[in-house]
């Protein structure tokens, strides 16, 4: 289930959350356009339909001082929602259509806890569309009859249950990599299997953003998972030894051209990425033998899905729970890259680098420096023009 991103990028930036669900998921629209009151703390709000499927309402709430209303108001208001309808997504707005809080409470016993994610006009949105993107409804899914209340409530739960980047995530991940390192078989020394775990989540871990994204096999997000799935079904303990090979090394690293049929139609339509990344590392030159059970990928794939992936949504990179720079210090602080001579660097010093790398290219392009001409005799040497552009900052 993917979604049209650019289509939904302009829908979500000019706020015209209707056209987003009914257009772009698959949702009905609402049955009335009419604005209901809505009391909490003898304020009125105005509450609004934005689209249902089978019984599941998106709301759209306003207050009449035009500003979105604090936590607590919000909580007050998605417990009156949820009088009328269960199953729900709340959208609070402010009233010149600039900013928003997707509410979604998470029933927890006799508490609901608040699941929020805010999005600012003017923000690329990808987190919030890679959010929504699991209420995505096709006809195969009315057809199949996954259209039930039970299954939008799920996916409510898998869209918008996701944890923020804490500690806890640190913990997380350290213990994934402990148990990737476990299940290696091949490499006997420890410090190699260490490293090669690193390697291998390193690797899934670029991959699973790009899948986010939707860049990969006709904008499957979940291509990891559903490629193991498919695995599963040919046989155990395959997907290392036969899939990951092949997208590794045959998908990434060679252009399409270069691929044989029986690996296009394994790894679907993949991009060639011109990088070092998926070549072959050293260790599995030296260690020809690795193996790595199926039920490693299938740990480190729930662990992931647990969190919101994006490649930094916003200006202020607020707006996102894991990112390149939080994986650049995952890295470093769990798996002692520091050892292998490789740091995180910051965004800063990339960008600086960067500049001065292009600054010098456009110089030298821009500049050609001919030969000095060899003065004749009684002369002085020959004046050239100053270049075109200087040494920069």
């Amino acid at each position: 289930m993917t979604i049209n991103f650019s289509k939904s990028r302009q829908f979500l930036r000019s706020f015209k959350f209707t056209e987003l669900f009914v257009n772009e998921l698959g949702w009905n629209p609402p049955s009335s356009q009419r604005k209901y009151p809505l009391t909490a703390d003898d304020i009125t709000y105005s509450r609004l339909d934005v689209a249902e499927l089978s019984g599941v309402r998106v709301f759209e709430i306003t207050s009449p001082d035009g500003s979105i209303p604090p936590a607590k108001t919000r909580a007050v208001l998605a417990a009156e929602i949820s009088q009328i309808c269960l199953e729900n997504l709340i959208i609070f707005t402010d009233n010149q259509r600039h900013q928003s809080i997707w509410y979604w409470g998470k029933r927890d016993g006799m508490k609901t806890q608040p699941r929020e994610h805010i999005y600012i006009k003017h923000q690329p949105g990808d987190l919030l569309l890679g959010k929504i993107s699991a209420l995505k409804f096709t006809l195969a899914d009315f057809e199949a009859g996954k259209d039930t209340v039970f299954d939008i409530a799920q996916r409510l739960h898998k869209g918008f249950d996701v944890e923020k980047v804490t500690k806890k995530f640190f913990n997380e991940f350290a213990q994934i990599h402990q148990t990737l390192l476990e299940n290696i078989n091949g490499i006997e020394p420890e410090k190699d299997r260490r490293w090669y775990a690193s390697v291998i989540l390193n690797r899934l871990m670029f991959v699973y953003f790009l899948q986010r994204k939707g860049f990969l096999d006709k904008g499957d997000i979940n291509y990891l998972q559903h490629k193991l799935a498919a695995s599963q079904e040919k046989g155990e303990n395959l997907y290392y030894s036969q899939f990951l090979p092949s997208l590794f090394f045959e998908g990434f690293a060679k252009p399409e051209a270069q691929r044989d049929p029986e690996t296009q139609k394994l790894i679907g339509q993949i991009k060639y990425l011109n990088g070092g990344l998926f070549l072959k590392h050293p260790i599995e030159q030296n260690y020809p033998q690795i193996s790595i059970p199926d039920s490693a990928f299938a740990t480190i794939f729930r662990l992931f899905e647990s969190y919101s992936w994006n490649l930094d949504d916003t200006t202020g990179g607020k707006d996102n729970e894991i990112n390149p720079a939080i994986l650049g210090y995952i890295f470093e602080k769990y798996i002692n890259q520091k050892e292998f001579g490789a740091y995180y660097t910051r965004n800063e010093i990339t960008e600086y680098l960067c500049d001065r790398t292009i600054n010098q290219l456009i110089i030298d392009a821009v500049n050609p420096h001919p030969p000095t001409p060899s003065p004749k005799a009684g002369e002085g040497a020959a004046v050239l023009p100053s270049p075109i552009l200087g040494e920069g900052p």
